[in-house]
């Protein structure tokens, strides 16, 4: 076997450097793109941080107007406040006329005592105190004059006999022989109670001053021939 033979036999790799530059140049074309993404990747998140701090400035100019133009307002309020406290308060309105000054007239000489007036004069007083007088007698005139108003109430009574044998027109006839001041009887009707028996329901119309309901039984029961019981049946203020 030749040399040359021996040595294409021989496990050896004569190439090797040009494989290694390729390799190299593989591994730098394929780290660049992706060095390139982390580039493009870094630049896009700093450009939406700029964006963000932009923002944060606009706001922040915007609260700094809020405050100025609150704190103008303030300045404002404040001094209405204080022009309102140095302003004096409104007088207060008299409650009567003030009493007009007498003049006094001072003169030499011994009668000089005479035309020196302090107090007054007494005829103002009597004239005032006159007008007063002549206005309450005035006043009580126009009141004793106007009708006094008299309470008066309308009454419903019921006026049973003894029985069915009772002459009930007798009795209604003693009813309104009653007779007093402030009493005005009115109409009436009879009413049956049961087993042929009929009362007198009657009306009358009485002054509360003058006539009460006690007294108009006690005199109608007197009538004790025709008349069982008085009931007020009905009582209304007129």
């Amino acid at each position: 076997m030749s040399g040359l033979q021996g040595l294409a036999a021989e496990n050896i790799w004569f190439d090797k450097h040009r494989y290694d530059e390729a390799e190299t140049r593989f591994y730098e074309g394929a780290n660049g793109p992706a060095t390139q993404q982390q580039q493009s990747s870094s630049q896009g998140g700093d450009q939406e941080l700029v964006t963000r701090m932009k923002s944060l400035e606009l706001e922040n100019q915007t609260l700094h107007k809020v405050v100025e133009e609150m704190r103008t307002a303030l300045q404002k309020l404040e001094s209405r406040v204080a022009v309102l406290e140095k302003s004096p308060a409104p007088a207060a309105v008299p409650c009567a006329k003030a009493a007009p000054v007498q003049q006094v007239k001072v003169t030499n000489g011994d009668d000089a005592d005479d035309d020196i007036d302090l107090f007054g004069s007494d005829e103002e007083d009597e004239e005032a105190e006159r007008l007063k007088q002549e206005r309450l007698e005035a006043y009580a005139a126009k009141k004793a004059k106007k009708p006094a108003v008299i309470a008066k109430s309308s009454i419903l009574l019921d006026v049973k006999p003894w029985d069915d044998e009772t002459d009930m027109a007798k009795l209604e006839e003693c009813v309104r022989s009653v007779q007093m001041d402030g009493l005005l009887w009115g109409a009436s009707k009879l009413v049956p109670v049961g087993y042929g028996i009929k009362k007198l329901q009657i009306n009358c119309v009485v002054e509360d001053d003058k006539v009460g309901t006690d007294i108009l039984e006690e005199e109608i029961t007197k009538f004790e021939d025709h008349v069982q019981s008085v009931d007020v049946a009905a009582f209304n203020k007129i």
